[in-house]
């Protein structure tokens, strides 16, 4: 009876490794025919993602069945335009069509296998995070195939600038990080060490990219209608010009979807702030309310209104960048002064006319933060918060300042887990997944195509 059960759970160990066979070659046949027909790049990219079918997270079994519900979509597509010429022609089509029928049989086939109760006990890590990453990959794998198809007079993702329809392998490599990143971000614990490490990344390839395209490789800017790297500039720089609105549609897309969290988790400066306010030693008090509300307001009004003020006197392009040089040099010199020196991130709470913008347009978004019943008053949420977003004033209210951006750093500190981020009709666990599952994709595409 022993030999008997070992054999079984041998048997049964081989059949669960050699389970994903079928989804594997099932991608390979869908990207052959796309090799065939000269899409290259799209049968690499397939054939990448069959190869990531051996690996047992929980996300790529949903992902890959979503992938084979397509191919067999396009088969059946593909038949039916075959079964229609050949009838025209008046050839035979019977055979083709038996062909393609049994191509759609083993795909489909091999669709319910990843469905199957088999594959649930192969791919079994991160199960828990399994829907929100297969979100983040799906989502973030649609904006930037809207972004790339869309774009009429720029070609935005750099692969296909150095290899044409290459895009395709960075879309997927881009859209596989977001599944990764959305499981990092979903757990309070390691959101915290995470975020600033990937915006930090982020940040890190936007000026790099930036600065070798100044250098000479002029094919990694996205224009050559350059203007300085100023986040209060996204909105500046069109209010003057009258044209170059890409940033500030990411810009307005992101704080639709994301609200103001767009402060804590995309802006390609916010990262030196951070690292800037983590250099203080010691236990710091919050900026105060007066500075974040009215100091701000009164900065976004003069930096958007003069660039409003400029074109309307007819101001030279000259002027404009003087203007704007020397408010990206207060802007750098707030950081390295006020910002290590107080701990809290004053550039992004009191100075940034562009935080501001995300703050109130944020408002729209359903996104809120929220100190629920079961608040000690322990103050950790307080010390860790570095947008002085929290204060004694705010628990009583129930709910932080308006400078809060979302990060979430006092729900990983929060120890009855009082603070919470909401979502209207949703329980705080189901909330926090979608707020990750759109961080997460949002970040991969900035990552790709947010560049000057």
């Amino acid at each position: 009876m022993s030999a008997g059960r070992d054999d079984l759970t041998v048997c049964g160990t081989v059949t669960l490794w050699l389970l994903p066979v079928a989804p594997c070659l099932a991608v390979l046949l869908f990207a052959a025919h796309w090799l065939r027909a000269g899409h290259i790049w799209l049968a690499a990219a397939l054939a990448a993602a069959a190869m990531l079918l051996w690996l047992r997270s929980a996300w790529l079994r949903a992902a890959g069945a979503v992938l084979l519900t397509g191919a067999g979509y396009s088969w059946a597509h593909t038949a039916s335009l075959l079964v229609q010429g050949r009838i025209a022609d008046g050839a035979d089509w019977v055979r083709p069509a038996i062909i393609m029928g049994a191509v759609i049989a083993f795909t489909g086939g091999a669709m319910l296998l990843l469905l199957g109760k088999a594959a649930a006990r192969r791919y079994s890590r991160h199960r828990q995070t399994a829907g929100l990453q297969v979100a983040a990959c799906l989502m973030a794998f649609a904006l930037l195939w809207a972004v790339r198809h869309r774009a009429a007079s720029v070609m935005p993702l750099l692969a296909d600038r150095f290899w044409p329809g290459a895009g395709w392998v960075q879309m997927l490599a881009a859209s596989v990080y977001a599944a990764w990143v959305a499981r990092l971000l979903y757990a309070p614990a390691s959101s915290r060490v995470v975020r600033p490490r990937i915006w930090a990344l982020f940040s890190a390839v936007f000026f790099g990219q930036l600065a070798l395209g100044l250098l000479g490789a002029d094919m990694l800017l996205m224009t050559g209608n350059l203007h300085l790297p100023v986040p209060a500039l996204i909105v500046a720089a069109p209010l003057f010009r009258g044209d170059g609105f890409f940033m500030l549609g990411l810009f307005g897309v992101s704080v639709l979807l994301l609200g103001p969290a767009w402060c804590s988790h995309l802006c390609y400066v916010g990262a030196w702030d951070d690292r800037c306010s983590r250099l203080a030693q010691g236990a710091q008090a919050p900026v105060s309310r007066r500075a974040r509300v009215l100091y701000r307001g009164m900065l976004a009004g003069v930096v958007f209104g003069g660039a409003v003020l400029l074109r309307m006197a007819g101001a030279s392009s000259f002027a404009a960048a003087t203007a704007a040089v020397f408010f990206g040099l207060c802007s750098v010199g707030v950081m390295v002064y006020f910002s290590r020196r107080a701990g809290r991130m004053v550039h992004c709470s009191v100075w940034c006319p562009l935080g501001m913008v995300a703050a109130l347009a944020g408002r729209i978004s359903p996104w809120r933060m929220r100190v629920g019943q079961g608040c000690t008053q322990c103050g950790a949420c307080m010390r860790v918060c570095r947008y002085s977003a929290i204060t004694p004033a705010a628990l009583q209210r129930g709910r932080p300042e308006i400078s809060c951006t979302l990060c979430r750093d006092c729900t990983a500190v929060c120890r009855p887990a009082a603070m919470q981020l909401t979502l209207a009709g949703m329980r705080p666990d189901s909330a926090r997944a979608v707020f990750s599952a759109v961080a997460a994709s949002l970040h991969a595409v900035f990552l790709v195509v947010a560049r000057m």
